[in-house]
């Protein structure tokens, strides 16, 4: 319980310190409650993790992907949208989102695989997110 409380604030933290960074042009971001120097628009995501660090359900969701589905949610495989700005500047279209389950969880939850390129089943890059998109990791073979 004492957990969950601690992760809505972080969340809701990150939250207002997002909503400040894009008040002040994208000069600040803060994911880690640590004020850094950046572009409006990142490059990619710095962090990297392979596919067998991701949670057991992000490894099927990864191998789906691959396949063309089939997808649990509707919402599977529908255009992201970048609004964050945390992936870099492409055109609408380019990314799609797809859910990752976090077990016990009722709704679709925070955890999502978001993979960019011209064909869904064969990307040119797949990113991770724990947090809804305040933070992500590029998947690395």
């Amino acid at each position: 319980m004492l957990r969950n409380s601690r992760n809505r604030r972080h969340r809701a933290l990150r939250t207002m310190l997002l909503a400040f960074s894009v008040g002040l042009g994208g000069a600040l971001v803060g994911y880690s409650g640590i004020a850094e120097a950046r572009t409006p628009f990142t490059s990619a995501p710095a962090e990297t993790m392979t596919a067998s660090q991701l949670p057991p359900q992000g490894r099927s969701v990864l191998a789906l992907i691959h396949q063309g589905g089939p997808f649990r949610h509707d919402k599977d495989g529908v255009v992201f949208g970048n609004r964050e700005r945390q992936l870099a500047a492409k055109d609408r279209g380019y990314y799609r989102e797809y859910t990752v389950r976090t077990p016990g969880e009722g709704s679709r939850g925070a955890r999502r695989i978001v993979c960019g390129g011209l064909q869904a089943t064969a990307p040119d890059a797949c990113f991770y997110t724990d947090d809804h998109y305040a933070s992500f990791r590029k998947i690395v073979p």
